[in-house]
Order: C-alpha cells, then structure tokens, then sequence
C-alpha cells in the first residue's frame, strides 16, 4: 500500500502556511519533503504496523523530549535507529496542532542539517 494521500495534502498545506520552500521525493516506501536539498519530513507506511508513519528530522538533541510526546517511536527500518529521526504514530499527529508541532521542528533543525552526498 502506499502513503495516505490526505496526509501529504495536510503536510504540504502547512508549508505553505510557513511559506517554506520545499518540494516532493518518492523514496523509502514513501514521500519525503526537502527543504534546502535535506529530507525534512515524510510519510512512510509500515507493513508490519499497517499503518502510515510520519517520518521527521528533528536532530539528536530534540530526540529525548520528542520521544515524551504521544506516538513518537525511534526511526528504525534496520533494526538499528537512525539517529535525529524519529516516527510518528497517527495518534501524535491526528491533530493539524500535533502535525504542526512536527513539522515546525524539522524546519527548525533543517539550517543546521547536513546535505546528502551528490553522487
């Protein structure tokens, strides 16, 4: 199955209400948002869940108080977690506020993330 299609409609409205300049990727199963040429965010569906999981960049030092918030699970497709990624539940991001609070710490982070390697 692939990614829940209202879910990246609610993504890409509130970039826009941030006037964040951003633009689409297919990978990983899913969509991911780049800001700056760096994945940002994203959607991912988990098989194993059945579930769509929101995918957010927020860097190592947000990662513990994220991790107090409903939903939030270490990004883990290896069983090994990437570190600064976390996943979301449905239930952490329901909400336009919950999905907003998300959003607005991968744009926070993403100044201050690393650029993929061009191959």
């Amino acid at each position: 199955m692939a990614y829940n299609e209202f879910i990246a409609d609610r993504i890409r409205q509130i970039f826009k209400e941030k006037r964040a300049k951003f633009y689409e990727k297919k990978m990983m199963g899913g969509l991911c948002f780049m800001v700056d040429n760096k994945m940002c965010c994203g959607i991912h569906f988990d098989k194993k869940k059945e579930m769509d999981l929101l995918m957010a960049r927020i860097g190592v030092h947000a990662v513990d108080e994220a991790m107090k918030k409903e939903g939030c699970l270490p990004m883990d497709f290896t069983g090994r977690p990437m570190k600064g990624y976390v996943f979301v539940t449905p239930d952490g991001f329901d909400l336009d506020k919950d999905l907003e609070y998300w959003i607005q710490l991968c744009l926070t982070f993403n100044p201050l993330a690393k650029s993929s390697k061009k191959k």
